[in-house]
């Protein structure tokens, strides 16, 4: 039989995984924004400099944003993460923030549920995916209802002639939205999985704070457009800043890259609108950096100082 590892080995071996993760978020962060084949970051920083984009009010309004973005984000996971194991709203902050991090590089953040998942005893780990799989599809949900919406005025404003963005590809957008109300349907009742339970109560708020956030982070977009000068009005603008969400949603991703399949939709609509190329990649840049790069870096600490849970399960 094998031997098992001495407590020591297994604690050098865990602080090397950790440090792996944030070493590997550091290195993904600085790949992004040096190596972007869309939009350099010389490039990009000379630009924002000239249209003096970064002024301290920018700094503090842009950073006020993001916060309530996540603040609402780590609210929701409070009421989620609860119905497996009572967290404080700090816990929710560092489970968030901490496998935030921990999922920077992995396809379609899937590397968050694991990442959660071990904050809580093993025995409820199955529960914790359940639990936030079920925020992920409330956001999908807010994300494909208004992005539906705003697909359809970008159409008829812009009378596209592409099959799924004409009246004959509604249906598959319509698909998408059953398929998000028939998830929605399975969690409205009481889901339950062993201890987990949410009530119709707690799901309806969490999907009200998954359209705040929404919102929060598509006005952040709108400002930054104003800031670089763009001669949109809000719904213009919107209308295109909804369906750029909802198109690059459906698209797979590695979550470090996801900013240049943003880029590459929000450069095919808003030019469709007029707006230079360089101003839309310049703005979906700085909408990556203020709401993931800045608290994937903050996470870097929560994972730095991270510590499992014993494989046991509360009564």
């Amino acid at each position: 039989m094998m031997r098992r590892l001495p407590h020591k080995t297994k604690q050098f071996f865990f602080v090397l995984i950790k440090l792996s993760i944030v070493m590997a978020a550091f290195y993904f962060i600085y790949d992004k924004l040096t190596n972007n084949g869309a939009l350099k970051f010389s490039d990009f920083w000379n630009y924002i400099l000239k249209n003096g984009v970064f002024s301290t009010k920018t700094i503090i309004l842009l950073t006020f944003l993001s916060g309530f973005n996540w603040f609402f984000e780590i609210l929701k996971w409070k009421v989620l993460g609860s119905s497996v194991e009572k967290i404080t709203l700090k816990q929710a902050a560092e489970q968030t923030l901490g496998s935030l991090t921990a999922s920077l590089f992995t396809p379609n953040r899937i590397g968050e549920y694991g990442a959660k998942a071990l904050y809580f005893p093993f025995g409820k780990r199955k529960q914790v995916m359940i639990a936030n799989l079920t925020g992920n599809v409330l956001q999908m949900m807010a994300t494909t209802v208004f992005g539906v919406i705003g697909l359809y005025f970008f159409i008829n404003s812009y009378q596209l002639k592409m099959f799924f963005l004409k009246p004959e590809g509604y249906p598959f957008f319509g698909f998408l939205v059953i398929v998000l109300l028939g998830f929605l349907f399975f969690f409205r009742k009481k889901l339950t999985l062993k201890k987990f339970k949410i009530s119709k109560k707690q799901l309806g708020f969490c999907a009200l704070l998954s359209v705040i956030r929404y919102f929060i982070f598509s006005f952040q977009f709108f400002v930054l457009l104003q800031l670089f000068g763009v001669n949109l009005n809000y719904f213009e603008a919107m209308t295109i800043i909804l369906s750029m969400y909802l198109l690059a949603s459906v698209i797979p991703s590695i979550f470090v890259f996801d900013v240049l399949i943003k880029g590459s939709v929000a450069v095919f609509l808003f030019l469709l609108a007029g707006v230079n190329e360089v101003i839309v990649l310049s703005v979906v840049t700085i909408m990556w950096v203020f709401n993931f790069m800045l608290p994937s870096l903050l996470g870097c600490y929560f994972v730095l100082t991270f510590q499992p849970k014993r494989n046991t399960v509360s009564a």
